[in-house]
């Protein structure tokens, strides 16, 4: 039996997806700034090929998605996703809701069950930077929380929010933290709350921007009781961000 088809592996991608914006210079974000506000075309291609990608996968934390608005022609970019991938469970939050034009979301995509279990607003100066918290259920396998977040920019907010993240953790469950944390994993690995969490970044490999990456900045952190194989950035140039791929070995019911 080969790795990532054992039972108790769970295949898990992370991408920032720009809305379906592929992006190959930094001008770019100045000569298509209104892509982020009006429809365009080459999106539903691009969405396609995260599809693609998704469905090597058992579960998919989504970043900087969109659920139905103007530019999206009214696509919830995360169903759709879903629906590509062919993973049948599927959770989306709205960090900012800028109707008619956006809804920023995050978004999660699962082969295994899902269960909500909030999202939540994170603490800073500007409002609109969330994390969607929930748990994947593997029958004989204790519950797996995953938080998918995108964090602020700013050090003094993003402090606050990895402060947030931490404390929401301490209560020793098998968990993930993954996304877009603007940030490198030094700052992540000296967080005194999520050290006492037990939350470690899994990688140190650059991932922004796509093209020419020169930053470690999307990261998926996990508690220490879990086993995490082939954590790796793959280069699949899809957003303006570069995905990240590992592989999680669940642990058994009766562990304690």
């Amino acid at each position: 039996m080969s790795l990532g088809s054992a039972p108790d592996l769970l295949r898990v991608l992370s991408l920032n997806i720009q809305v379906g914006l592929r992006s190959s210079e930094y001008r770019h974000y100045l000569t298509q700034a209104w892509r982020h506000l009006l429809p365009s075309q080459g999106v539903r291609g691009v969405l396609d090929e995260i599809g693609r990608l998704a469905a090597g996968y058992d579960l998919v934390g989504i970043q900087e998605a969109d659920a139905g608005s103007l530019r999206t022609r009214q696509l919830n970019q995360v169903a759709y996703l879903a629906e590509r991938a062919k993973l049948p469970h599927w959770q989306a939050a709205v960090n900012r809701d800028l109707r008619p034009f956006a809804q920023h979301c995050l978004g999660v995509m699962s082969r295994d069950p899902l269960r909500l279990l909030r999202h939540h607003p994170l603490p800073g100066l500007l409002p609109g930077r969330g994390a969607l918290d929930v748990e994947v259920r593997r029958p004989g396998y204790r519950p797996l929380r995953v938080v998918v977040v995108h964090l602020a920019l700013g050090r003094r907010d993003r402090n606050r929010q990895l402060g947030y993240l931490g404390a929401l953790l301490e209560d020793g469950d098998d968990a993930l933290v993954l996304g877009d944390f603007n940030c490198g994993p030094q700052e992540l690995e000296a967080h005194p709350s999520l050290r006492r969490a037990g939350l470690k970044p899994v990688h140190r490999d650059l991932t922004y921007p796509a093209w020419a990456p020169t930053r470690c900045i999307d990261h998926v952190l996990a508690t220490e009781g879990l086993g995490v194989h082939e954590a790796r950035v793959l280069d699949a140039r899809l957003s303006d961000h570069l995905p990240v791929g590992l592989t999680v070995r669940l642990q058994p019911e009766e562990a304690t």
